[in-house]
């Protein structure tokens, strides 16, 4: 059985979903089968590419997989940590991998989300602000202070706006011929993402002020 640690890194997100029996078990069985946390997050980013691959695919069969290849992405990253963690098997270059294949799944993703949209150039800002706030993030850390994963378009926040607008888009495309909810959806993001640098790094400005 996977060992419950009781603390919490400061360079780790806090995920809700984590304590929830399905992913406790599912973990604990990857760790007894000698399933390295690296390989999750490898993993995340095939199914990004997957994801990215069939948004490109105006079909509402091609989204909707598209849909559940941003859940599955986000289980990788959910898995990846608790198998490193409470697995016990966290290796040298994990926090590596935590990052890196995060930033390649966000482009793999937000990048065809606006050339399905229709605006290439949404896309490509969806892709480039994603990564700055986990710059930011990053940076926070970087300084001694503890990575503040809040804000209003964090990773999480981010793939359930793009599941959510292609399951719309699912339904528009066939009944509307439009794309509007690909369209918002890009905006959103895009919007959220900036804000969400900017509150980030006014947190980091007052931490940094008051110590």
């Amino acid at each position: 059985m996977i060992r419950q640690e009781g603390r919490l890194e400061s360079a780790r997100r806090p995920i809700a979903s984590r304590s929830s029996g399905w992913a406790i078990a599912l973990a604990g069985r990857l760790a007894r089968a000698g399933v390295t946390p690296n390989s999750i997050s490898v993993a995340s980013v095939g199914f990004a590419a997957l994801g990215g691959a069939l948004l490109l695919v105006p079909h509402p069969l091609a989204w909707i997989g598209a849909a559940l290849c941003v859940q599955a992405r986000l289980v990788c990253n959910l898995l990846d940590g608790m198998v490193a963690i409470e697995g016990g098997m966290k290796t040298p270059t994990g926090a590596l991998y935590n990052e890196f294949p995060d930033r390649i799944a966000d482009t793999l993703f937000l990048v065809p989300l606006g050339y399905a949209a229709g605006l290439p150039w949404l896309g490509w800002a969806c892709a480039l602000l994603a990564a700055l706030t986990a710059y930011v993030r990053v940076f926070g850390g970087s300084v001694g202070l503890a990575q503040d994963f809040s804000g209003v378009m964090a990773k999480q926040r981010r793939m359930a706006a793009l599941t959510l607008a292609l399951v719309i888009a699912a339904i528009e495309l066939p009944l509307l011929g439009t794309r509007w909810a690909l369209l918002a959806c890009g905006a959103v993001i895009t919007l959220g993402s900036l804000v969400t640098c900017v509150t980030r790094s006014q947190g980091i400005a007052r931490a940094l002020t008051r110590a």
